[in-house]
């Protein structure tokens, strides 16, 4: 269930939430509001498509749902004592039960699962990671992400529209999160904030190692930025396409501090 795309570049897009894709046994357990996979980064491979020649992407095709590979295998919170969701979520977003009665994954389901689905998304990760840092002497990982702008059960009021996360500076060199931060502040039209509500997931926060030439960013997008935000969850190409050269010279702009060596 992981997909890659090998490129010659130093930069690499994850894409952990994108995937759709339930084992019908564990769709025999979901209740209505877990069928339905709102809580899906829809869309997210699409907006980034082309965006950048010679990038790596890798991707799982499972959904979150199943479990989620940007949270720690041993099941730590990534914000405690705030309100958000875990390996194997119990809950949407919005904090109702996506299980039937009794039908939640116990700690028997939830290794198997780490060992189908977790384990072998960042396998693949870190070889991508390695290859093009070791080719290129240093990195990036951009991990792509989005979600609705408003929930209530995660968040107070609306979410900005770019939402960078760098776990407050240390998974990447200062030029990296002045770039992105510079090139989002710019984008008019757009609102954007560096380690708000998202800080970073476990996959920004366990990869990122400025010192050994591997630098780690999140992009969390508000999903209104290019899409309908309510089922049937459409992709609104007039949005996409305005935001889309924003990402794109992001990308563009990372690459070249690789290229020029001015990452720290």
């Amino acid at each position: 269930m992981i997909e890659v795309h090998q490129g010659e570049g130093p930069i690499v897009l994850g894409l952990p939430h994108t995937g759709t894709q339930v084992p019908e046994d564990v769709t025999a357990t979901l209740n209505s509001r877990g069928a339905a996979l709102a809580d899906t980064d829809w869309h997210i491979h699409t907006l980034y498509d082309a965006l950048l020649e010679g990038v790596t992407t890798v991707r799982t095709l499972a959904h979150r749902y199943v479990i989620d590979v940007n949270r720690a295998p041993d099941g730590v919170s990534l914000y405690p004592e705030q309100n958000t969701t875990g390996l194997c979520p119990l809950t949407d977003f919005d904090g109702h039960p996506i299980y039937l009665p009794g039908q939640e994954p116990d700690a028997a389901e939830i290794a198997r699962r780490s060992e189908m689905y977790h384990a072998p998304y960042h396998a693949v990760l870190q070889a991508e990671i390695t290859r093009v840092r070791d080719q290129h002497g240093a990195g990036i990982l951009y991990d792509c992400h989005s979600i609705r702008s408003v929930i209530p059960y995660l968040f107070n009021g609306k979410l900005p529209d770019f939402n960078i996360g760098t776990n407050g500076g240390r998974t990447c060199g200062q030029a990296v999160q002045n770039a992105v931060e510079n090139i989002c502040g710019a984008a008019r039209g757009y609102s954007t904030v560096l380690n708000g509500r998202f800080k970073g997931g476990w996959t920004t926060r366990h990869y990122g190692n400025p010192a050994a030439g591997v630098h780690a960013i999140q992009m969390e997008l508000a999903q209104s930025t290019y899409m309908r935000e309510t089922a049937p969850w459409t992709y609104e190409a007039g949005k996409a396409d305005r935001l889309r050269p924003h990402l794109s010279k992001i990308l563009t702009t990372l690459r070249a501090l690789v290229y020029t060596g001015e990452l720290t």
